[in-house]
């Protein structure tokens, strides 16, 4: 326990995008929430960072997401309205690849199930709308009109004081060390500053999580992601109201990139970049040249005018999943415990609905919301 002899209701383990989220919707709901943060609020370490994460409706991962996003995007205008931050940014987004390829085909499929408003593009049409783009040619374009940008650092921050303006205690440079369950079925966390006490638990701690269950292991497994910002020949065809984010298919692999903002530079990464599969506290942090090249290579082909002097290069990590769709449950041997996991690369966006589905899932066990394709069971087999 601290100092007072508090016993919380919840603890968070991890304050970063899931987390943050996570005890506002607690302490909202009245709830006595502890979060617990290794390093500082916002920090780089992880995977909750990037200066710009692409949020887009239409979704050719799996057409079930479509609720979660819609529900995503409410929660993210109402944390702009409320702590008056620019949390969220609409440029439209360009899912594009051959006319058989899952990001083109799985992006029209999401948007005609669920009635959401696009246009079918040729590459061609992508170029003339917006320069940037040098899509080869045959190649097919879902635009849709909604999609944009979530900045995770100033979501993180929001989503932070309006769960300390809500009562939530929250600690940062505070590691958390080891937790075990307690005879009245609750938790004890043990860090390196003090013990901790409560009725449930929230693990969101990224890459960190399967150091903290045996449950997670194999499951939720970290993978090494660097980050590109090249500076445009011609910025303002890069800047946002010019330029939506992208999710690109090539032979070079799969690609995604956004507009110019806050900071120097077009931005472009590769899903899975070079497939290493590392531990969160011992991996190569520093970009390499290996790093730039890959990155460069693709923006030279397909956004020449954005392929000038490199700007900044970074790393976080992914968390990976077998099937790379979410980890959102219950603890199979401690009910206590809630864990949202296994985000795969594409988790951020949804950080808002997460926190209030990892929130249903401590208070009471369960939720609302259609997760039954994220549950742990599915691995089973």
């Amino acid at each position: 326990m601290d100092a007072t002899g508090t016993r919380y209701d919840v603890i968070v383990i991890g304050v970063g995008g899931m987390g943050s989220a996570t005890a506002a919707h607690l302490a909202d709901r009245g709830c006595d929430v502890l979060g617990l943060e290794r390093y500082d609020v916002p920090h780089s370490m992880g995977s909750s960072h990037g200066i710009t994460r692409i949020i887009r409706r239409a979704y050719y991962e799996q057409p079930s997401y479509i609720p979660l996003i819609e529900r995503a995007y409410e929660l993210w205008d109402d944390l702009a309205d409320e702590t008056g931050r620019d949390v969220i940014h609409r440029t439209g987004s360009i899912d594009a690849g051959p006319p058989d390829n899952v990001v083109f085909e799985g992006s029209l499929r999401s948007c005609e199930e669920h009635d959401i408003p696009h246009e079918v593009l040729t590459s061609a049409e992508v170029t003339e709308r917006f320069p940037g783009y040098d899509l080869p040619a045959g190649y097919k374009a879902l635009y849709q009109p909604d999609g944009g940008f979530v900045v995770p650092e100033q979501a993180i921050v929001g989503y932070v004081e309006t769960a300390q303006a809500a009562g939530a205690e929250v600690r940062a440079r505070e590691r958390v060390l080891e937790w075990e369950p307690t005879a009245d079925e609750g938790v004890r966390v043990e860090t390196d500053r003090g013990t901790y006490e409560a009725g449930n638990m929230v693990l969101a701690a990224g890459a960190w999580n399967y150091k903290f269950t045996d449950a997670l292991e194999g499951l939720a497994v970290p993978e090494r992601q660097v980050l590109g910002w090249f500076q445009p020949d011609r910025p303002s065809t890069f800047e946002p109201e010019n330029f939506p984010v992208w999710n690109l298919k090539v032979p070079e692999g799969r690609f995604y990139g956004l507009p110019i903002y806050d900071v120097p530079g077009f931005k472009i990464g590769k899903y899975h970049h070079r497939d290493e599969q590392v531990d969160p506290d011992d991996y190569e942090r520093e970009p390499n040249p290996e790093d730039e090249r890959l990155l460069r290579e693709v923006t030279e082909n397909h956004f020449t005018d954005a392929a000038g002097p490199t700007m900044r290069l970074a790393t976080c990590m992914f968390t990976n999943s077998p099937d790379e769709h979410f980890i959102l449950d219950t603890l199979p041997e401690h009910p206590q415990v809630a864990v949202g996991a296994g985000f795969s690369g594409h988790g951020f966006k949804f950080a808002s609905v997460i926190g209030e589905i990892l929130a249903d899932l401590a208070v009471d066990g369960d939720t609302d919301y259609p997760v039954n394709m994220f549950r742990l069971d599915r691995f089973d087999a």
